[in-house]
């Protein structure tokens, strides 16, 4: 190997944190041919985990640094949401039972990588089609040891978990979570809320919050949400609310 190809590589190497994927779209857009990039793998400088995919040798990668790939390296409006965003930011109560799968959500008609679907992480991608929320919104970033990657902010991640409500998330189980959201920014909830095109999601988080009786909740000007008319019946045989036109589980009256 020459010693230009020996700097190529360990500039790579640097620039591309530990623990994370590393894509040949990438590396050939900043200057790392892909004639380079195979020469490498055949070094045992990187280890291809897939088509269009590499790691660093001998490097071990959890979902987090697959994700760290879609979000930086090729610009994928695909982020960790729902129970998972809260149960990394410490606001979920039932971490231990869901482990075993991260909820990856995108807009509609997203998909995700071959390479992604075929490797075993840590946790398994579940992706989620979402277009309750603009893409980009109500996002935080997330420290994983030596990188950083962008999920759900609280607020956006209980909402994304409304709208699964009530097939996919327990109702009860949200009200638990909403208990302990005390700490909300009234102006970045009233944001998500406003570009939130789902009523459902917005009657139900109202509801929730006004019952949990946060202070954060009397600065929200809800006039100027797009609650739509009519009664929802969330769940069958339960509770009505009138102030809200909801129908909920009868333990949350």
């Amino acid at each position: 190997m020459s010693i230009n190809t020996e700097t190529k590589i360990n500039k790579l190497l640097q620039l591309v944190p530990p623990g994370t994927v590393i894509l040949a779209e990438w590396l050939t857009k900043i200057g790392y041919s892909r004639e380079l990039q195979h020469r490498y793998v055949k070094n045992s400088w990187l280890t291809s985990i897939g088509y269009g995919a590499f790691i660093r040798a001998g490097d071990t990668i959890g979902l987090n640094g697959a994700v760290y790939a879609l979000q930086f390296q090729s610009g994928k409006d695909i982020h960790i949401g729902g129970r998972t965003a809260l149960s990394m930011q410490g606001f979920a109560h039932y971490l231990e039972l869901y482990q075993k799968e991260s909820l990856l959500f995108a807009q509609r008609g997203k998909r995700l990588p071959t390479w992604l679907k075929n490797n075993k992480w840590d946790t398994k991608p579940v992706l989620i089609h979402s277009s309750m929320l603009p893409p980009g919104i109500g996002l935080a970033e997330y420290q994983d040891k030596s990188f950083t990657i962008k999920i759900s902010d609280p607020t956006r991640a209980f909402l994304e978990c409304l709208e699964m409500a009530p097939d996919r998330f327990d109702l009860l189980e949200a009200w638990h979570i909403m208990e302990g959201l005390s700490s909300l920014l009234p102006a970045g909830v009233q944001e998500l809320l406003e570009k939130c095109n789902s009523a459902k999601v917005i009657r139900l988080f109202l509801f929730l919050a006004e019952k949990a009786g946060h202070a954060w909740f009397k600065y929200l000007h809800t006039d100027s949400l797009k609650m739509g008319k009519g009664k929802r019946s969330i769940v069958p045989a339960g509770a009505y609310i009138s102030k809200y036109q909801i129908t909920v589980p009868k333990e949350l009256r």
